[in-house]
């Protein structure tokens, strides 16, 4: 896992640090000028144009441009307060105008079309949220210190910043005692290959057990799509209930169990032991005695459930009354993962997101004790300690009707696995990304995302 600060817990590690400030802007000034070389490939000729502002960011510029001045780089630096409105022609245009603490509104000076490296994020961009205040000017490199920041994986932040190159500068950025005991950190491939566990040799299928409950009448499509995508996932025995459908479409090797539309609470409540995971809710339907037995079944298992869809819906006026009601498992209620949308989100809380989503998801978490994965172009997973797991695979191409339903039968076959609920919803959002990165640039649809789950656990070990 890759750490994540706030700019106020790289503040806290910065005046902690045993080294002068001075040693620490040499370590960052020298990995900011080996990345200027690096993207000009070479110095010979080269011309570097450096806007530096008024504290350890643009100290860090100043410093900088003197190392590339001694290899023989023609060097110019502009104060942030007299730069030109035009930059003069370059080879590269370092910004080191403001860091991540900036707060205000921030125009980058024109590049006149040359690339752009910025030191520790770009200026004018949220070090905490990723919003944008003013006109920064886009990067092809980001040179960040220590650990990333949330700006630079939230909000427009990654679309600023290009290529993110942390730079160990010699700070324990993981000293709880200074950075606090909730942690952000986003994921990677082998942070997936280590949380999920392998298969052992004398497994069998009621070992990876998922029960779908999901669709409707008019709307099987949802429970096909999560059925498939826990059986592609890794589940080895998938039941798909479709209250009120006793013949529902359902991929070949899932087992199909009828229930009427006004038992399947109860069915669940009798059955659900040999399951390691339980989803509920896509395509569920949202009228009052759905939604009535949704809240009686998380009353009812003890099970780990994944509720998605008309499954949030179903508790939306009163979630954290509904998730206090589950069964007690070792002196805290049985596991539930949240996967809402921003709209969604507002359902469950009164209000949107808000620029500070992983503000946001850690107060959903923290009221209700359910693992909440947030949904967006990045995925916020946030467990009810506070601790949070950021997922930046996937892009657009998952804004297509399904792609919802695939995630939770991904996150429910990863829990049945053997994964904890929180490492299961990032991976499974990870893994989810990673699938939809494989299909086409146009076209994809939810089932081709489902059916690149083997692929994209493939592509994870190499």
């Amino acid at each position: 896992m890759l750490t994540v600060l706030t700019p106020s817990q790289m503040a806290a590690v910065d005046a902690s640090a045993a080294e002068p400030v001075e040693v620490l802007v040499g370590r960052a000034a020298g990995a900011v000028a080996r990345a200027a070389v690096d993207l000009m490939g070479g110095t010979y000729g080269r011309r570097v144009v450096v806007v530096a502002g008024p504290g350890h960011n643009g100290e860090d510029g100043r410093v900088a441009a003197a190392l590339l001045a001694r290899r023989g780089v023609r060097v110019t630096v502009h104060d942030v307060a007299e730069a030109p409105a035009v930059l003069g022609p370059a080879d590269l245009v370092i910004d080191a105008a403001f860091g991540t603490g900036f707060r205000g509104n921030y125009r980058f000076p024109d590049v006149d079309g040359a690339p752009v490296l910025a030191v520790d994020i770009p200026s004018g961009i949220s070090g905490l949220t990723g919003a944008v205040s003013g006109a920064p000017a886009p990067a092809v490199r980001t040179v960040t210190f220590a650990a990333l920041k949330p700006g630079l994986v939230l909000g427009a932040g990654p679309g600023y910043a290009g290529e993110v190159v942390v730079a160990d500068i010699g700070l324990d950025v993981e000293d709880t005692a200074v950075v606090g005991a909730a942690g952000c950190h986003l994921v990677t491939d082998d942070d997936v290959l280590a949380w999920v566990p392998a298969r052992a040799v004398d497994d069998h299928k009621w070992r990876h057990a998922v029960w779908v409950i999901a669709g409707s009448p008019g709307m099987t499509g949802a429970a096909q799509l999560c059925s498939t995508a826990a059986l592609r996932a890794g589940a080895g025995y998938v039941r798909l209930t479709v209250p009120g459908v006793e013949d529902p479409p359902a991929p070949t090797e899932a087992v199909v169990l009828g229930a009427r539309t006004d038992d399947w609470d109860r069915l669940l409540s009798s059955d659900a032991s040999r399951f390691g995971c339980v989803a509920i809710g896509p395509g569920l339907g949202r009228d009052a005695g759905t939604a009535a037995r949704v809240r009686a079944a998380l009353a009812a298992t003890d099970r780990p459930v994944v509720l998605d869809g008309d499954g949030l819906a179903a508790i939306a006026d009163a979630p954290t009354a509904a998730l206090h009601s589950r069964p007690v498992v070792g002196d805290v209620p049985a596991p539930t993962v949240l996967t809402p949308h921003d709209g969604e989100f507002e359902m469950l809380t009164g209000a949107p997101p808000g620029e500070d989503r992983v503000d946001a998801a850690r107060a959903l978490a923290a009221t209700t004790g359910a693992v909440v994965l947030q949904k967006g172009p990045t995925t916020v997973v946030a467990e009810p300690d506070g601790d949070v797991l950021l997922v930046r695979s996937g892009d657009e191409r998952l804004a297509t009707a399904g792609t919802g339903d695939v995630l939770t039968g991904t996150i429910a076959a990863l829990i049945a696995s053997g994964a904890s609920p929180a490492r299961a919803a990032a991976a499974g959002a990870h893994l989810h990304g990673r699938a939809a990165e494989l299909g086409p640039r146009r076209g994809l649809v939810a089932s081709d995302v489902a059916d690149a789950l083997p692929d994209a656990w493939a592509d994870l070990l190499g």
